[in-house]
């Protein structure tokens, strides 16, 4: 079992990460050790996670009081009604302050848990058993939690951390080769971002994990190393004032794209991931801050991995129906537009140093097109 530490250095505190294979099995002792003042506790369960899975929390947990609160994530659930009525409910079950909220699914479902636990009561014991590769290794680190509004993803929200996140593979075995992807885009977007040997490891693992062939640890090795990049960038720039958001590489367009669809499962988050990086690479082509080899050794790893099908989605969007959202990005801080592009396979640029115009993005983009 790997241990990772994130610190908050602006409160001086931080949270693990355990990260194996069945450490679920140890999920009562690891949580009694954090939370040792426990009597309650409720668990927010995404219905797309196994029963077997259910029964083994209350066998784990059997000592506790549980109140079980199943939630059907998707991304017009993941709004302020459905926050409002799992409070009514963990409030009818008399959680208190020293009390435990967990929650068990994917990413959709840690971010409304997350929101809840920070403003029941203003702030509740909490931690994450993400059960998808997107939450394990993304939206369960790091302490943003929150819920879209007509405006804009995510647009909605607070930072609040966990008290630990368990990252058990097991949960790999009951998800399909799109949600792989899905989770997948953020694996790539950290090595883009951070770290260039992880990128040419993922030319040729890509594949085993999608399959999830795990006999070499291929998989694991790829979740720890995820969640290593973004826990480093995370501790040193907790609630993005400034180099966390190099981690939003891609999100700019991706989140516009999803808004846009009516987050519809037409196009789920990872696969916008996938085609907000390919629009942003583009972008940085353009504006002459990286080579077209970059954008080159990039599109190889969508040829070869089979995810041709996100080039077409590419280029057959509607781009120009994309940019009304954009100004409802959440780096933004005056008019303009706060891109993180790209200079080279490892390196992006710094946050805050290229900011436009939606005119002057239109223009850049004019005749999109990938070969």
């Amino acid at each position: 079992m790997k241990k990772i530490k994130i610190q908050n250095k602006t409160l001086n505190s931080f949270y693990p990460i355990f990260i194996g294979n069945r450490v679920l099995n140890n999920v009562a002792n690891i949580a009694k050790s954090v939370c040792p003042k426990t009597n309650k506790i409720a668990i927010i369960y995404d219905i797309n996670v196994p029963s077997k899975f259910l029964k083994i929390l209350k066998t784990k947990f059997n000592k506790f009081p549980l109140k079980f609160i199943f939630f059907n994530p998707s991304e017009k659930n993941k709004s302020l009604k459905s926050v409002n009525s799992i409070l009514g409910k963990i409030l009818k079950f008399n959680l208190n302050r020293n009390d435990l909220i967990i929650s068990v699914g994917g990413g959709i479902t840690g971010d409304v848990s997350g929101f809840v636990a920070s403003v029941y009561k203003r702030g509740v014991n909490y931690f994450s058993i993400p059960t998808t590769l997107l939450a394990m290794v993304d939206s369960s680190i790091g302490g943003k939690t929150g819920v879209n509004s007509d405006y804009g993803k995510n647009s909605i929200g607070s930072f609040y951390q966990p008290k630990l996140v368990l990252v058990d593979s097991v949960f790999l075995k009951s998800l399909d080769k799109r949600q792989m992807i899905c989770g997948y885009a953020e694996i790539l977007k950290h090595a883009i971002i951070k770290d260039k040997n992880f990128f040419n490891w993922l030319k040729s693992n890509s594949k085993r994990i999608f399959l999830k062939e795990d006999s070499n640890g291929v998989v694991l090795k790829a979740i720890i190393k995820s969640c290593l990049i973004k826990s480093k960038i995370v501790s040193k720039d907790f609630q993005e004032k400034k180099l966390r958001m190099i981690l939003n590489f891609g999100h700019t367009f991706a989140h516009a794209i999803e808004t846009e669809s009516k987050y519809t499962n037409k196009i789920n988050h990872g696969e916008a991931v996938l085609m907000g990086i390919l629009i942003a690479t583009n972008f940085s082509v353009k504006k002459n801050i990286c080579s077209i080899k970059t954008l080159n050794e990039i599109l190889e790893i969508y040829k070869n991995n089979n995810l041709n099908y996100l080039l077409k989605k590419t280029n057959l969007l509607k781009i120009n129906k994309i940019y009304p959202f954009l100004k409802y990005d959440k780096k933004n801080n005056d008019k303009r537009i706060n891109l993180i592009l790209i200079k080279k396979i490892g390196k992006v640029t710094e946050p805050g140093l290229y900011k436009y115009s939606i005119e002057q993005i239109k223009k850049t983009l004019s005749n999109f097109k990938l070969s």
